[in-house]
């Protein structure tokens, strides 16, 4: 059985557990996802499954994701992704698994994209407290430092800089899952997890 799925952020809620305390968590619509490929030692080089996500109309891929699909005989998904598995695992192509692969207890990892922020400053960015306010004492308040000097001449590697900020893929790991819902096929897993909602986010077992 396959220790990773795919999945939908649908939101954040709270929940009474056992002991009666009340934890935040973020549900996640994981799965169903299908064996669309098998990867192996003897043809690829390495053991991996490709699980596909979400059903997508035949008339929203183009001739290669067609033939793709085609080859293998699997309804048309709109996401693919590899994820490696043990050497001599055996499972086959169609291949359907849901949210009960995990148990209430489970430690997981979760990877989504973050949300976008833009260009942001370094205050924004990094944090900083920016300069003295008052007084007149600067009039860059929130402007960065010289990042060079007449000797180096150049920019060191790892200065803070305004820039692009968010939208990165980011792990959280040794999140707990919470309560898994089969009959709805959802994962309720406490804290937050990345990005939006509505946005894809991969769930794996964490082992460390």
């Amino acid at each position: 059985m396959p220790s990773s799925i795919l999945g939908k952020k649908l939101g954040m809620t709270q929940i009474f557990e056992e002991n009666g305390r009340v934890t935040p968590v973020t549900v996640i619509a994981a799965g169903p996802c299908v064996v669309t490929q098998l990867k192996t030692i003897t043809k690829d080089g390495y053991s991996a499954v490709q699980i596909g996500f979400e059903d997508v109309k035949e008339h929203r891929l183009n001739m290669p994701q067609k033939g793709h699909f085609a080859a293998h005989e699997v309804k048309p998904k709109r996401t693919l992704r590899e994820i490696p598995i043990d050497e001599g695992e055996t499972l086959a192509e169609g291949h359907e698994f849901k949210a009960d692969i995990f148990a209430a207890g489970d430690k997981v990892a979760v990877t989504g994209i973050s949300k976008g922020k833009g260009f942001a400053g370094v205050m924004k960015r990094y944090g900083w407290r920016g300069n003295k306010a008052t007084h007149g004492a600067s009039t860059s308040h929130r402007k960065p430092a010289s990042g060079g000097g007449t000797d180096a001449a150049h920019t060191f590697k790892g200065s803070g800089k305004p820039g692009h900020m968010g939208d990165a893929q980011i792990t959280q790991q040794g999140l707990r899952v919470v309560r898994v819902d089969t009959e709805n096929n959802l994962l309720l897993i406490k804290g937050a997890i990345p990005g939006a909602n509505g946005g894809l986010v991969m769930i794996k077992k964490f082992i460390r």
